[in-house]
């Protein structure tokens, strides 16, 4: 019975230090790097007036997820929380827009993220090695379940792997540049004038295949010294992935040239193939099946974190709150949003282009919360000021007021290009609002941490 009773206080811990610096690092740079460098350059070309500003908008885009990560340092240092953003944003404006939140990070946000990269790694896999018309959809299903079971087994199994994963992730894009910059032959670059420019169109896809940075706040619990070592983390993943954004898109100019990148269907595959043939074509969709894997393994650690705080502070969803304190990680939550991914998955399947489905089902919700983030450190400033003893966002108010603006346009642009699947997602948060009448309002807390 003692043996019981321990087993049940053990799980009711909550997260504990335990991740170190590089593993965080490793997780922030892992769930950026996705297959969107691979694919977003062709549209980033077709939308630049030159090479020159084909390479300068890859630097603004870097140069703005560092603010937006200057802004979440703030709030990640002055109330490190499983939550993240959840947390934030149930400080900054009460419980039941933090439990919109939750249910959007649990059936849109997350699980869509999860299902997306799924379904990425499936298609080159199954180019790799076809089993089938379905093939894509049963790569992507076995993987859900494989990561879910991984990180079910415990946080550091999750984060080792992910830190071997983004050190291979990081190698193939080296080899990439090294093909482009040294090993493909040189093609002349385009003379400037010669093509009309549409900035904020291709600062749209620049800054989606910068996305993901944010997830890093929901290990803030979870990362030692937290309060000192988040924004370095932040700064230093994301400078890293922009020095690497910015050297294989140079990669990508001087081997195709800017109308070769704009008129390419696969540009890393087309580089590869110009510097080694047939091997490096195919060598390029295993290096893009390991990207896609190891954005999907940081999205399964940090989605299920949030969906752990959700059940921590509403009754009703309890038994989501549950801390597996003997492997450092939300069991339950893990079992929950694996199943909905495999759902989203399963669903997928049978639609003309799984791919953008997914898209367009996470975009529109994911830019609403990002913008109401960015306005709570505002709320929060004002109304917690003893609070922000920690790291402070240099240059306020400007900062944070550049990220909201930027926020805010992509929530219009994931609004206006987006199609039917849009409406689905946020169909599904606002079933989420139907569910607050049931849901009891939780009590009120204590001051925490």
């Amino acid at each position: 019975m003692h043996q019981a009773l321990d087993r049940s206080a053990a799980a009711s811990e909550g997260p504990k230090p335990t991740i170190g610096v590089r593993h965080a690092i490793a997780l922030c740079v892992g769930i950026v790097i996705g297959a969107g460098i691979f694919r977003a350059p062709a549209m980033v070309a077709g939308g630049s007036s030159s090479e020159a500003m084909f390479l300068a908008i890859w630097l603004v885009g870097g140069l703005l997820s560092i603010l937006g990560a200057l802004c979440y340092a703030e709030l990640a240092s002055a109330y490190p929380n499983a939550g993240g953003d959840y947390h934030f944003l149930e400080r900054a404006y009460g419980p039941r827009l933090a439990f919109l939140y939750g249910w959007a990070r649990l059936t849109v946000i997350q699980t869509g993220s999860l299902a997306l990269l799924a379904y990425i790694f499936g298609d080159y896999l199954a180019a790799l090695w076809p089993i089938g018309p379905y093939g894509s959809s049963i790569y992507a299903g076995a993987l859900v379940v494989i990561l879910t079971a991984l990180n079910w087994l415990g946080v550091r199994y999750g984060t080792s792997v992910q830190f071997f994963l983004t050190c291979i992730e990081a190698l193939g894009i080296v080899l990439v540049i090294v093909a482009g910059l040294l090993i493909a032959p040189a093609v002349p670059p385009s003379l400037p004038g010669e093509r009309e420019g549409a900035l904020g169109l291709v600062l749209v896809f620049v800054l989606l295949t910068y996305g993901g940075w944010s997830e890093v706040v929901y290990i803030s619990a979870e990362l030692k010294d937290a309060r000192r070592r988040i924004a370095p983390v932040l700064i230093v993943s994301l400078s890293f992935v922009t020095l690497l954004y910015l050297l294989v898109n140079w990669a990508y100019l001087r081997a195709l040239g800017l109308d070769g990148v704009a008129g390419s269907q696969a540009v890393a595959a087309d580089v590869m193939g110009r510097a080694f043939g047939p091997a490096g074509t195919a060598a390029i969709s295993l290096i893009v099946a390991i990207a896609a894997l190891t954005s999907a393994n940081a999205t399964a650690i940090t989605g299920a974190r949030t969906t752990y705080a959700l059940g921590r502070d509403f009754a009703r969803l309890r038994w989501l709150g549950r801390w597996d304190a003997g492997r450092e990680t939300p069991g339950r939550a893990l079992l929950v949003q694996g199943g909905i991914a495999l759902l989203l998955v399963i669903g997928a399947a049978f639609g003309r282009d799984a791919f953008g489905a997914v898209v367009e089902y996470t975009a529109p919700v994911f830019w609403f919360f990002l913008l109401l983030v960015g306005i709570a450190l505002f709320v929060l400033r004002r109304r917690e000021p003893e609070r922000q003893a920690g790291f402070r966002t240099p240059l306020y108010p400007l900062v944070p007021a550049l990220f909201c603006a930027t926020s805010g346009y992509l929530l219009y642009s994931s609004v206006a290009y987006t199609g039917p699947s849009a409406l689905v997602g946020v169909a599904v948060l606002g079933v989420g609002a139907l569910l607050l009448i049931f849901i009891s309002k939780p009590p009120a807390k204590e001051k925490r941490e």
